[in-house]
């Protein structure tokens, strides 16, 4: 019997694994100006030292501060899933800590999205499995329910889907639908070449700084021969 607020649905496809390792050395901030940087997370931290994150979204709404059915996630997500958390923001009870971390990494998760609080920061900061939330607090979680499993989730400003590709890194996290994955991994490729004949030219003492000007005459701040009014 299927029950609003507190039932478990199917996971879609996911996307090929070729796919998501596309993204392994793809900067988020070169998916995000590609996506006019308007789609993203915002306000959440990592908390794991080193290890980039790429995953297809095993998603978890629930109660803040009750963590029943993230546990159950943790049971049902394939390796390479990342275990996606609407906690609400609530930071009054961690959601997940270093047991649950070890659990995850041993069924091959890929990491942790948590729109709430983790706790167990200095475990959680010594390892490589990706860890992203909305902060930390010493109090553990109850255990009761409701929760949603595989349903869509509000993280950071951003509505995350199940089988959406999650990347992260130092600079946050985007998530995208696999079917736009294609095409806004050919442009941050691109961006990211850009970015390196930037750095040469600054390099070399060529970098062209014209658009400034040119943008402040078209707003009217300098004159058209560019000099100050």
């Amino acid at each position: 019997m299927t029950m609003l607020g507190f039932r478990i649905c199917a996971a879609p496809p996911r996307p090929p694994a070729t796919l998501l390792d596309a993204f392994r050395d793809v900067a988020t901030p070169h998916i995000s100006d590609n996506m006019n940087r308007l789609c993203g997370v915002v306000g959440l931290s990592r908390y794991n030292g080193r290890g980039k994150l790429v995953g297809t979204a095993f998603t978890v709404k629930t109660r803040p501060g009750d963590n029943l059915m993230v546990h159950k996630a943790l049971d049902l997500a394939e390796p390479g899933d990342v275990i996606v958390v609407d906690g609400g923001g609530a930071l009054e009870n961690a959601l997940v800590g270093e047991l649950m971390m070890l659990y995850a990494r041993s069924r091959g998760i890929a990491g942790f999205v948590i729109e709430g609080a983790v706790r167990d920061v200095a475990a959680l900061a010594t390892s490589d499995f990706p860890c992203y939330a909305r902060g930390h607090v010493h109090r553990g979680p109850y255990k009761d329910g409701p929760g949603e499993i595989n349903v869509p989730v509000a993280i950071g400003g951003l509505v995350i889907e199940p089988g959406d590709i999650v990347v992260g890194d130092e600079d946050g996290l985007v998530a995208l639908k696999p079917g736009e994955a294609k095409a806004l991994l050919a442009k941050a490729r691109d961006w990211a070449a850009k970015e390196e004949e930037a750095k040469a030219a600054i390099r070399d003492g060529r970098y062209d700084r014209a658009w400034i000007d040119a943008v402040l005459r078209a707003k009217g701040v300098l004159p058209p021969d560019g000099g100050a009014r």
